[in-house]
């Protein structure tokens, strides 16, 4: 039987209907998700290249709820994410301080429309290389999962 884990927060109270997993790590719901997936602009996405899964980083963007990162025409990422189902993770450690979180998406991948591209004009998202990206894809948020590392003290104290 796995033990049961209250969490704390940083004051030392409990913090009311917070779901742990067998790690011990908090269980973010999907709005919390999306809000931290707001202060992030680095990300990965995994794409399928010939059979294989492959890892790219991009600078992206939040909007709406979807993902939107640029790609160039012609290139490995921009056909690996026309009308694909792709996997999209983004995550923040702060080792001092002992505490993090991760947030994983899976969702369809696809050129952005005429009104997404209005709604990019304001998020500015800049080119991974200064000669490629003039393509925007943008990604569905359907599968939406996260987890928090509480804080603790650094071992190294």
């Amino acid at each position: 039987m796995l033990p049961v884990i209250i969490p704390l927060s940083r004051d030392g109270r409990a913090e009311a209907d917070v779901k742990v997993d067998r790690s011990g790590l908090k269980i973010l719901d999907r709005q919390e998700c999306l809000r931290l997936l707001a202060t992030a602009n680095l990300g990965r996405v995994g794409i399928t290249v010939g059979a294989l899964p492959v890892i790219a980083p991009v600078h992206f963007g939040l909007v709406r709820d979807r993902i939107a990162f640029r790609a160039g025409i012609g290139t490995t990422l921009g056909a690996a994410t026309r009308n694909a189902v792709v996997a999209f993770e983004v995550d923040h450690v702060d080792l001092p301080a002992g505490e993090g979180w991760s947030v994983a998406v899976t969702g369809m991948a696809r050129e952005a429309t005429l009104d997404e591209l209005t709604d990019l004009a304001d998020v500015r998202i800049p080119r991974w290389t200064e000669w490629g990206g003039d393509r925007f894809i943008v990604v569905s948020t359907d599968i939406v999962s996260g987890r928090r590392m509480p804080s603790r003290p650094s071992p190294l104290t």
